[in-house]
């Protein structure tokens, strides 16, 4: 009779030890998927920094504005939130719509060969942040499925873990904005 409620006891702890693991790697890959977005939201910074020089030589104040809102990021890492993340890409709307209207302000600018190059990268880094942010509520699914299924769910929240919340897509966000 003690041997069996030994077996019972290492097989149940054995369950708890794998689900804490799995959980555990759940957990850093949502916090992997969300600093990959940071790293392709600071490629994306550094392609409108670079657009925000090209219109250094049109317009000084609008030059200004726009570093000064390029100044205000901040790094988006493993540690960050969705609301953070959401945050960022906030501010990096309002610097591309800014980025915008001197481009229609200055046709001269638009017709210059390194602002449509810097554009194209631009779109390419917009596509970039698209799928990072995919990836990472698709890994934040697969986290959350398995912190609310049972049996998992009688450990998940006694170990500190629970629900991560997903990146939102704000409605004026659905339709690619014109770069031309």
């Amino acid at each position: 009779m003690q041997w069996i409620i030994i077996l019972i006891l290492a097989v149940l702890v054995l369950w708890v030890v794998i689900s804490q693991r799995k959980l555990v790697s759940l957990d850093e890959l949502c916090g992997n998927a969300l600093s990959q977005i940071g790293v392709q939201q600071n490629s994306r910074w550094d392609a409108l920094t670079a657009l925000a020089d090209l219109t250094k030589n049109y317009s000084q104040h609008e030059h200004k504005t726009l570093m000064d809102v390029i100044g205000a990021r901040r790094a988006i890492d493993s540690t960050s939130t969705a609301q953070e993340t959401e945050e960022q890409e906030n501010m990096i709307t309002q610097a591309m719509g800014k980025l915008m209207a001197i481009a229609e302000a200055y046709p001269d600018l638009k017709a210059n060969e390194m602002y449509k190059e810097t554009m194209d990268g631009v779109k390419q880094y917009e596509e970039n942040v698209r799928h990072s942010r995919m990836v990472f509520n698709d890994t934040v699914t697969k986290f959350n499925r398995a912190v609310r299924q049972i049996p998992m769910c009688f450990i998940a929240g006694p170990m500190g873990f629970s629900k991560r919340e997903y990146l939102k897509t704000q409605e004026e966000k659905t339709q690619m904005p014109s770069m031309s």
